[in-house]
């Protein structure tokens, strides 16, 4: 008998059919137009228990977390951390094949490009930065590609270059504006990623061809031909996005039927951004609540069970840690620590009063637990003092064991942005699919005190950076006299600075365009353009010093101040003594009415934050010797934090000061990072739980904006930088993002071990 006449032959799958997407959900009129918030509010179901209902992770997941620790070990082990790159192919949303882990072991797929950490290019932002970041990591430009840009294809680098004046270069090269997104993704947009799985691509393509139709006017003006343009591109991304879905098997023109297609779809849309667009920030948004009702219906039906609902949280969130960009050393000097800034808000309160705490809030927080630690998703916990007292004590005892999660004041966020507003890059807030922002990085307004001490001349260089206004010659620093010095040169600042991100944004807009990422956002949205300020707290302490102590000047060959004498004492912020946190109010609030005098580009609204990021290092290198004592090179604190060691008087105190930092002329965000020892908070995990609790409470309730939560001694740290291979997942929050570590440069770990320590309350 023929041997193949005895094999068994498999059978051809059995196909069911797709079960009714909308089937369960409470109508409204989410079902007529693309309003994702009232299929939330519609069909939320908050929790109000504790976490005892959490599942570990499943032998799955575990033996496909194992194989991404190894990618992840080798990566590290890498020129300058980057595995793999390339060369050839520049990155689209349909560039690359499907990409897989371990295809066997995988419930949510889809990868960048078509290995995991392999890094892809996108040269649309400035073909120079692609082409050093690869030459920097032993990789070979494809000739192809360099014969096209820039000689045949412009880029956004380019484009700001041409029209960059005088003045934004010196400002530029002085780093008194550092930070600039003129050479890389601006960043910053959320695309509401929860529409593809709601609505399917259909619905969302002939709503934006109906936008199309609306802007069928007799006067086509310029802002109407550009705003055509731009949905048409966008029509054209979710036909992308489609093509690209359907490599991996999936029908994404059609909504979500299940838990998994929920999952599956909404990281889809969110692969498809970070295909295109490598933002300085890429913001999941608000998903986690969302998700919910789709994991909740399915254990109603029994399709899943708990176990098998994390197994899709923990497996979209491997996802999201593998995110990559290619990048160069400079960009990372920085930005520091390889960031992506894969935001996710948990929890936070709605309009109705009820809380916005589901299950899943307590899920995606699960997986620091069942993956490790970890800085991306940056995981950000929208508090309230309403939110239920069971998702308070596992957030606390999450930020205990992990240091991985930052918290935002959703009380005093909730009044201007509504309920379905999430976190773009670090800690500013928007209307998800309504709302985006022109990422402006920072003014550094301590060497702008500087310039107003030497009538704009640079304390580093000597350079007439600033107007030439009349230096201060006298031998001791009077307060009423700097401050009348100090106001013109901020005012120059914020024309100088909104002028240069007007450049850059238009430039971005031209060449750069996230059509994507627009897609999912509403035809006419809110823009904003963010600034911020660094050296908050060396200012403040600066003109706390000549105001209280004396300050004397020491003057070169030239006549420029390049050191200070101080003699006497003087309050130092972050000690809740109103005689110096009152200056720090000042300088927000005058600042922050120069930006509002300035016209932005598109109408945009002018925010400023608070926030240095870890470039608190570059900050201090770029800046000289400061009237608090501050040493040139030293690095600035970060964010709105005290400068490092000098908040005294325990942790509650260094709070208070940051809490009066006025929110509403900050709505970019205020960001402080806190560190406290373990001990401080009790003496076992009984009573540090809830202990943090009430001093996040107690913050919020002051009015504070944000706060990153480290709970650790420093020689856990010290201890991490001589042996890195016994630290692979060390996470520390940093300013208004987590890093991994053992990834920042030696000097960057040094300046983070010389923040202060909180040993007490």
């Amino acid at each position: 008998m023929d041997t193949l006449s005895t094999q068994k032959v498999a059978e051809p799958p059995v196909r069911t059919a797709t079960p009714e997407p909308w089937r369960g959900f409470a109508a409204g009129p989410w079902r007529r137009e693309v309003d994702v918030r009232d299929f939330i509010l519609r069909n939320l179901r908050p929790y109000e228990g504790d976490a005892a209902f959490l599942a570990g992770p499943s032998e799955r997941t575990k033996a496909l977390w194992t194989r991404v620790a190894d990618l992840l070990k080798q990566e590290r082990a890498s020129k300058g951390g980057v595995l793999e790159a390339d060369t050839e192919v520049i990155s689209s949303i349909t560039s690359h094949p499907p990409g897989y882990i371990d295809r066997a072991l995988e419930v949510i797929v889809g990868l960048q490009t078509d290995r995991p950490l392999k890094r892809s290019i996108m040269p649309f932002g400035g073909w120079r930065m692609v082409k050093s970041g690869l030459e920097a990591y032993g990789f070979t430009p494809s000739p192809r590609i360099e014969e096209t840009f820039p000689k045949l294809r412009k880029t956004h680098n380019d484009g700001v270059f041409d029209v960059y004046t005088d003045e934004m270069l010196r400002c530029r090269r002085s780093g008194v504006i550092t930070g600039l997104p003129d050479a890389y993704g601006r960043g910053r947009i959320i695309g509401d990623y929860r529409r593809l799985a709601l609505y399917g691509a259909d619905f969302l393509i002939a709503d934006k061809k109906a936008q199309l139709a609306s802007l069928e006017l007799d006067r086509m003006d310029e802002e109407t031909i550009r705003l055509r343009e731009e949905i048409a591109d966008q029509i054209a991304a979710l036909g992308d996005l489609v093509a690209m879905a359907g490599t991996y098997g999936f029908d994404v023109t059609r909504p979500a039927a299940t838990a998994q297609e929920a999952v599956q779809w909404t990281y889809l849309a969110y692969l498809a951004a970070v295909k295109e667009a490598n933002g300085a920030a890429m913001s999941l948004g608000r998903v986690s609540t969302f998700l919910d009702i789709y994991l909740e219906r399915d254990l109603r039906e029994g399709r899943i069970d708990e176990a098998a609902a994390q197994e899709l949280i923990d497996q979209l969130v491997i996802k999201l840690r593998l995110v990559r960009f290619l990048r160069t050393p400079e960009y990372d000097q920085l930005f520091s620590g390889d960031p992506t800034w894969v935001t996710e808000c948990l929890g936070g309160m709605a309009l109705d009063g009820r809380t916005l705490v589901t299950r899943s809030s307590f899920r995606l927080l699960q997986t620091l637990r069942n993956l490790g630690p970890a800085p991306e998703p940056n995981l950000t916990v929208l508090w309230s003092e309403r939110l239920p007292e069971g998702f308070k004590t596992f957030c606390a005892e999450t930020s205990i064991g992990t240091c991985s999660i930052q918290y935002e004041n959703d009380d005093l966020m909730r009044p201007f942005w509504g309920d379905d507003y999430g976190i773009a890059c670090c800690v500013s807030a928007m209307r998800i699919g309504k709302q985006m922002q022109f990422f402006g990085a920072r003014a550094n307004l301590a060497k702008t005190l500087l310039y107003a001490i030497n009538g704009g001349r640079d304390e580093v260089s000597g350079e007439q950076v600033g107007p030439a206004l009349a230096p201060i010659t006298g031998e001791v620093l009077d307060y009423e006299e700097v401050k009348a010095r100090f106001v013109p040169m901020m005012e120059w600042l914020a024309r100088a600075y909104m002028n240069t991100l007007n450049a850059i944004h238009y430039m971005h807009d031209k060449y750069m365009y996230e059509r994507l990422e627009m897609a999912l956002h509403d035809r006419d949205v809110l823009r904003t353009m963010a600034c911020g300020i660094a050296g908050l707290s060396v200012v403040a302490d600066s003109l706390s010093a000549i105001r209280h102590a004396r300050v004397r000047v020491v003057r070169d060959a030239s006549g420029l101040a390049t050191d200070f004498v101080i003699e006497g004492e003087y309050p130092a912020f972050g000690n809740n003594d109103d005689r110096v946190d009152s200056i720090a109010v000042w300088i927000v609030e005058t600042f922050m009415a120069m930006l509002r005098k300035q016209k932005a580009y598109r109408g945009a609204v002018p925010t400023q934050s608070v926030l240095t990021i870890t470039s608190n290092v570059v900050y201090g290198k770029k800046t000289g010797n400061t009237p608090d004592g501050r040493k040139a090179g030293e690095p600035f604190a970060p964010g709105a934090n005290p400068m490092h060691r000098r908040d005294l008087k325990g942790a509650l105190a260094s709070m208070a000061s940051v809490a009066k930092l006025p929110y509403v002329h900050a709505q970019d965000g205020i960001s402080y990072t806190f560190t406290i020892v373990p001990s401080a908070l009790g003496r076992g995990e009984d009573e540090r739980a809830p202990n943090l609790v009430g001093m996040l409470d107690g913050y919020f309730a002051q009015g504070g904006h944000h706060i990153n939560v480290n709970v650790f001694d420093r020689q856990t740290l010290l201890h991490a930088m001589d042996h890195p291979e016994l630290y692979p997942q060390l996470t520390i929050r940093v300013s208004g993002y987590a890093v991994n570590f053992i990834k920042l440069t030696r000097e960057q770990q040094l300046d983070v071990i010389s923040r202060t320590f909180h040993g007490q309350h």
